[in-house]
């Protein structure tokens, strides 16, 4: 599976893998949203590695957790399902809106192959100070650059570069993030 080989989903290994995350997810779902030290805790054991500085909203779903690597200063709001069959690396500062979904899986496209209960995983990689808006998709082996925005509602299939936005079905950069965005914001807060 991590080798990006075709793979059985449902063999014994994985399932009882992706049952074990599961036990972790239950629990940190159910906990009181005050226990913020125990829900911490519950994530570092299910990914991969964590920065010290995190908030992940419940619910929160994914296949494995042990796929997962975030950064410092990680914020996944509501909602957030990652299907982390292959690695999803995300950096530093990374902030992720509600209902996002991250699919590294992959199934054939002819039902032959699709029926034989075969299918892939390809890595996602989001870079440092990305911002992926609400209801976000992020598919298969796709790249995020470094200080990219990501407009709500978008269906990510191809890799995007660093420091512009970028919105749509297909996701496409609209333009580049600029100094002028950041005067511009500036200036609303010294008007206030």
């Amino acid at each position: 599976m991590l080798a990006g080989k075709p793979y059985r989903a449902f063999g014994e290994e994985l399932l009882a893998e992706r049952q074990a995350a599961k036990e972790l997810i239950f629990e940190f779902n159910a906990l009181h949203p005050s226990k913020i030290e125990q829900r911490n805790k519950i994530i570092k054991r299910l990914f991969g590695k964590t920065g010290e500085n995190f908030i992940i909203e419940s619910p929160f779903r994914c296949d494995y957790g042990y796929n997962i690597s975030i950064g410092e200063n990680f914020y996944a709001n509501y909602n957030c399902t990652i299907l982390d069959c292959a690695k999803v690396t995300i950096g530093d500062n990374a902030f992720i809106g509600p209902n996002l979904s991250l699919f590294t899986a992959g199934h054939p496209v002819h039902p032959d192959v699709r029926n034989t209960q075969l299918e892939y995983a390809v890595p996602i990689f989001i870079g440092n100070n990305v911002w992926l808006g609400g209801g976000t998709i992020v598919n298969p082996g796709v790249t995020i650059g470094d200080n990219t925005v990501i407009g709500s509602g978008s269906v990510v299939t191809k890799d995007i570069p660093a420091n512009v936005i970028a919105a749509g079905n297909p996701c496409r950069v609209r333009r580049t993030i600029t100094e002028k965005d950041k005067s511009d914001f500036l200036k609303t807060l010294s008007n206030e």
